[in-house]
C-alpha cells in the first residue's frame, strides 16, 4: 500500500529535510500491517495510516528518545485504531467486509501447496480468528496483535501502551483465553450445524 499523493505533498512541504520521509519509508509496511490487524478491515486503511504519520510528525518535536521510535509509533497506531473502533461503533457498521474482492482473500493463503480443500479450511480458520479477534476488547486485541503478530516483547508493549508489564500479561492471558473459547464455541456450533444437515 502506498500513501496518497496529498500526504506526500504534505511531507515535502512540511519536512525541511528528508529524515521524516525516511521514517515513513522505514515504518510504512509495519503501520499498514498493524492497522489492518487491529481494525480487521481494509476500509479507510490509507486514511488511518496517514493519520498515524501525521500524529507522529506533530509529536516528533516533543519526542525525547526515552524509548525506541517504533515503540512510540505503536502507541500512536493503538490510539488511531481505538479512534476507528469508536467511529465504527457510532456508524454501526460491520467490522468485516463481505464484499472484498476474492483476490484479496486469496492473498491471505499460503501460495502453492495445499489442495483446494485444505486451502478452504485454512481460509475458514483465518476468517474465524479474525472474527473472534474483533469480539475481544480493544485492549486485549491490541496486546494480542502486538505480541503475537508484531512480535513485540512485554516491555515494548508496556511502553507503547503506557501500562505495567503485569497488566500486559493479564490482558494477553485473558485475550488468549477468550480467543480460544470463542474459536472452540464456533467450531462446536459449526459441527452441530453440519450434524443437523446430515440427518
Amino acid at each position: 500500500m502506498k500513501l496518497s499523493a496529498g500526504f506526500t505533498v504534505l511531507l515535502s512541504l512540511q519536512a525541511a529535510d528528508s529524515s521524516f520521509e525516511q521514517i515513513v519509508r522505514d515504518h510504512q509496511s509495519m503501520v499498514f500491517r498493524t492497522l489492518l490487524r487491529l481494525t480487521g478491515s481494509r476500509e479507510h486503511i490509507d486514511d488511518l495510516a496517514q493519520e498515524v504519520f501525521l500524529r507522529l510528525f506533530r509529536a516528533l518535536p516533543g519526542f525525547r528518545g526515552e524509548a525506541l521510535l517504533s515503540t512510540y509509533l505503536y502507541r500512536i497506531i493503538a490510539n488511531v485504531a481505538q479512534d476507528e473502533w469508536k467511529r465504527r461503533r457510532r456508524d454501526d457498521r460491520p467490522l468485516v467486509s463481505f464484499s472484498e474482492e476474492e483476490g484479496e482473500w486469496e492473498g491471505r493463503l499460503p501460495h502453492p501447496g495445499p489442495d483446494a480443500e485444505q486451502q478452504f479450511a485454512e481460509r475458514q480458520f483465518r476468517y474465524s480468528v479474525e472474527q473472534q479477534l474483533q469480539q475481544l476488547s480493544p485492549i486485549e486485541r491490541t496486546v494480542l496483535v502486538l505480541y503475537h503478530q508484531e512480535e513485540r516483547s512485554y516491555e515494548q508493549i508496556a511502553l507503547s501502551l503506557k501500562m505495567p508489564i503485569g497488566t500486559v500479561r493479564t490482558h494477553l492471558h485473558r485475550g488468549r483465553k477468550k480467543l480460544r473459547e470463542g474459536l472452540q464455541g464456533q467450531q462446536e456450533m459449526e459441527r452441530g450445524t453440519a450434524w443437523q444437515k446430515t440427518r
